[in-house]
């Protein structure tokens, strides 16, 4: 499954995510048709819209509105002259000469209260999407922070691949080139236990921080080595928070 990156902010990366989730950021307006987006074998940045018959995401092309003129007060026609009487030419500014108002709203008025409800309109559509789109965002967020921790780790599976290939046997924390737990604290990261689990692999233990975010906070993530360059991932909170690759 091809991981996706999508810009930001000033020019920010954020990433790499599969393609649901960036079309549940899409659909949540955290991202528009416009957001450049990149995946490998990509030559260069390209706008989302470019893309999204490829991610499975439906835009809706673009529609331009045009509002209709508002027709002004109608002006009745001369009435025509008897015959035998002569007609007066009666200047324009002559207020004899102008309709009286007619009753009833005017065309800025209509125009006003069109807009009022178009307002009333958008607002409650926004609410049901919201209703929709917060619970997705909070996923993608707890994903995000699951993810970053897997990315702060990397160096230390290098670390520990390293070592049982030259000692033949896992490392700890207390060995040359590892630091105590709490020396790995980074990030969505507290502490990381280094050591052998209960089925002789190599294994690494991270607890997560993310404050106030009940899912997470204290959480585990286990990272096992088979000794033969394999890696399998795992943790406490459910799959939806986990990457891809760490869902039982």
């Amino acid at each position: 499954m091809d991981q996706w990156f999508f810009a930001e902010g000033n020019s920010q990366q954020r990433g790499p995510l599969p393609a649901d989730e960036l079309i549940a950021l899409y659909r949540s307006s955290r991202i528009g048709r416009d957001t450049l987006v990149w995946r490998d074998g990509m030559v260069q940045w390209q706008p989302l819209e470019t893309v999204a018959a490829e991610i499975g995401l439906d835009i809706a092309p673009a529609v331009e509105v045009v509002a209709e003129p508002v027709p002004g007060p109608a002006v009745p026609p001369a009435l025509p002259a008897a015959p035998g009487v002569p007609v007066t030419p009666v200047s324009p500014a002559n207020p004899a000469a102008v309709p009286p108002p007619r009753k009833g709203l005017s065309g800025c008025a209509i125009v006003g209260i069109v807009a009022a409800v178009i307002v009333v309109l958008v607002l409650i559509v926004g609410a049901v999407l919201a209703s929709f789109a917060l619970p997705a965002y909070r996923d993608y967020v707890a994903r995000a922070k699951t993810s970053e921790a897997l990315v702060t780790l990397a160096p230390v599976k290098l670390a520990v691949a390293g070592f049982h290939s030259a000692h033949g046997r896992c490392p700890v924390n207390d060995d040359e080139g590892f630091q105590p737990a709490e020396g790995y604290a980074d990030g969505a990261i507290s502490t990381v236990r280094i050591g052998r689990f209960n089925n002789g692999h190599c294994g690494v233990e991270a607890q997560l921080t993310v404050p106030g975010n009940a899912a997470l906070d204290g959480k585990l993530l286990w990272l096992d080595y088979n000794g033969a360059d394999h890696w399998e991932c795992s943790g406490e909170p459910d799959d939806k928070y986990l990457p891809q690759e760490c869902r039982g």
